[in-house]
């Protein structure tokens, strides 16, 4: 395994997140450069995504380096059988990085077993989703000027939600308070509840949105319920519209409130939220660019600033 993988925030210590996220400032200045001369990255998406992939690609060009790979596991070999410990060992011979999707949780784990060419897990599964994790850090940081004793609401699928199962396990190093919202179906597992418990992190948990907790926290952090992660579609059908945020439920929220989201989102945000300076999933979106800049040049050992 090449030390310099990212397969879950876990990995990364207290000094090394707030490293990161002085090099995806560093980037949000001086978001173009030719530091990837001569590098090639591979990209390999067996799940669909949008945001994460594009951002991840247009921070290899952004820096200067070449891509390939392919956003559609069917048009490749594995549609044949091919195995993933084959599909990585043909990859490794052409790339500088891997940076891998894939719908089973452990892929980007096992991945790194396989090769030593460094991996950026963009996401295993309902598992984890560190480059989200970061930049949803640095957007917590730039907003709230601080990470430390924050108030944060997690809302809907916190079940299957592997944004916010990374997000809590990287905020252990900050004191925060978590509220976790969501139905009786989608509630934290109990494996991120001892995680809180095993490191002094406070929480509470509830099945009501309600005006108490919206007026009480710094950050709103909504969740899309994951079709893709339901074999009954009758279960997801009564729990998806659950949980909905709309603009009348934030007149008496605190000034420095910001609403995340990892989108793409369904009917959880009324769009009448999208015009509201706490709003801030727009943003968030394009804070990814900065970070996964940052990540991709901390996985190839490359300092930005010479």
């Amino acid at each position: 395994m090449n030390q310099h993988s990212l397969v879950s925030i876990s990995d990364l210590s207290e000094e090394k997140i707030l490293h990161l996220l002085e090099q995806a400032r560093y980037f949000e200045e001086h978001p173009n450069h030719k530091i990837l001369d001569g590098k090639v990255v591979g990209t390999l998406f067996f799940e669909p995504s949008t945001r994460t992939r594009l951002s991840f690609e247009t921070a290899v060009n952004r820096l200067g380096g070449r891509i390939i790979g392919f956003a559609d596991a069917n048009t490749t070999s594995s549609s044949k059988g091919e195995t993933l410990k084959d599909t990585i060992k043909m990859v490794s011979n052409y790339v500088d990085l891997i940076i891998m999707r894939h719908h089973l949780e452990g892929a980007a784990r096992y991945a790194t077993e396989v090769t030593e060419t460094p991996v950026i897990n963009a996401g295993d599964g309902a598992n984890q989703h560190p480059s989200q994790t970061m930049l949803d850090l640095y957007s917590i940081y730039k907003t709230q000027g601080r990470l430390d004793n924050l108030d944060i609401t997690l809302v809907g699928d916190l079940k299957y939600g592997r944004t916010v199962h990374s997000l809590l396990m990287a905020m252990k190093y900050f004191k925060p308070r978590f509220r976790f919202v969501a139905c009786e179906e989608l509630q934290m597992p109990r494996e991120y509840k001892k995680f809180c418990d095993q490191h002094g992190i406070q929480y509470t948990e509830s099945t009501d949105f309600s005006e108490d907790i919206i007026n009480s926290s710094d950050i709103i952090y909504m969740t899309r319920v994951q079709r893709e992660r339901f074999t009954d579609r009758n279960e997801y059908e009564r729990v998806k519209d659950l949980y909905t945020l709309r603009n009348s439920m934030l007149s008496n929220s605190r000034p420095n409130l910001k609403i995340l989201h990892p989108l793409p989102r369904v009917n959880e945000i009324n769009p009448d939220v999208d015009d509201n300076p706490k709003a801030y999933y727009f943003q968030q979106a394009q804070n990814g660019l900065y970070m996964r800049e940052a990540l991709i040049c901390d996985a190839l050992q490359i300092n930005p600033k010479g």
